[in-house]
């Protein structure tokens, strides 16, 4: 299951799990968690979800959009769906700014389904311009560059 959102994070995260975590036949949950004061539109997902069609047809892909608070829709959702990898996009943190505020909110949402979830949680970010590959978070490895 990838956790997708209007950022570029989070497609960079989907296209991750895609090319590198699915084979032939696997089914890929597209989750989408809006606020329980927003409208849910399945359009997001949708699209994306034909992206990845698109670019690996030979896996399923379900898109859902779900409502609630953010974390625990997650959580539940992964319980619910029993999802055995979960991918969140990661965005690059500013260190001196870290220190001072701590880690942002989208950080935190990382590194508390990292640490909840009841599978396997890896946050995803691309590196920079100009440098290839990703780092990858996990329960076990923090930044572990993957060159990929």
């Amino acid at each position: 299951m990838v956790v997708v959102d209007e950022t570029s994070r989070s497609k960079h995260a989907m296209m991750w799990a895609l090319t590198h975590l699915t084979n032939k036949g696997d089914l890929m949950t597209l989750l989408h968690v809006v606020s329980p004061h927003d409208e849910a539109s399945p359009s997001l997902v949708q699209s994306l979800g034909s992206l990845c069609k698109a670019c690996k047809p030979e896996v399923d892909v379900e898109a859902l959009v779900v409502q609630g608070p953010k974390l625990a829709t997650i959580l539940s959702q992964v319980k619910k769906l029993d999802v055995t990898v979960l991918v969140l996009g990661q965005k690059k943190s500013a260190p001196f700014i870290s220190c001072l505020r701590g880690p942002s909110r989208s950080e935190e949402l990382v590194n508390r389904c990292i640490n909840g979830a009841d599978c396997l949680t890896i946050g995803v970010r691309k590196q920079s311009n100009g440098v290839s590959g990703y780092l990858i978070n996990t329960r076990w490895q923090k930044n572990f560059w993957l060159l990929a």
